[in-house]
């Protein structure tokens, strides 16, 4: 059996937690750049992780605050595919990967992180991405910052929009 390991993200594991829900108070603040939100549609929107497994990793998060996904209604189930279609659109545009991780981690058991707002993931992936330096140096190469990694994304989606490939109803920032 082969084993996956990131010890970089027991820093996040392990760091302490704001009390309140981190999706919706970096929703509500209207400070998209900083806060790396991406796009705002009519029911979810995008943001970059801020503790990356790979640069780009992004999350597709409905507004609405709630863990359970066979509660979603039908529009914003919708648009969350429709967000993590345009999300992957946009990488292969922007960071050219040669593969996605495509997921959702539901309850802590499952490895979510924030556990009563789900939220789903697209980690853009490329042959080699995993090497060495998480093992032996407890250190995870990113080769981009994450802001450099906003400003690029934030470009494709709106090239992408300019190509009327955008969903109706959002807009980035």
């Amino acid at each position: 059996m082969e084993r996956l390991w990131a010890p970089w993200r027991m820093k996040y594991i392990l760091s302490s937690k704001p009390e309140g829900c981190i999706f919706c108070e970096k929703v509500a603040e209207e400070r998209d750049e900083e806060n790396l939100i991406l796009y705002r549609g009519k029911s979810s929107f995008l943001i970059l992780n801020t503790f990356p497994y790979n640069c780009g990793h992004l999350m597709v998060v409905p507004y609405r605050h709630i863990r359970d996904l066979e509660k979603l209604s039908v529009p914003e189930s919708t648009e969350l595919v429709k967000l993590t279609q345009l999300s992957v659109q946009t990488l292969k545009a922007v960071l050219k990967p040669e593969g996605f991780n495509i997921g959702m981690n539901l309850g802590r058991v499952a490895g979510a992180g924030v556990e009563d707002h789900l939220h789903i993931h697209i980690i853009p992936r490329w042959n080699g991405d995993t090497n060495f330096m998480p093992l032996l140096a407890d250190t995870k190469v990113l080769s981009e910052s994450l802001n450099e990694t906003y400003k690029r994304i934030v470009e494709g989606m709106r090239n992408a929009r300019d190509a009327a490939t955008l969903p109706d109803a959002g807009h980035s920032r």
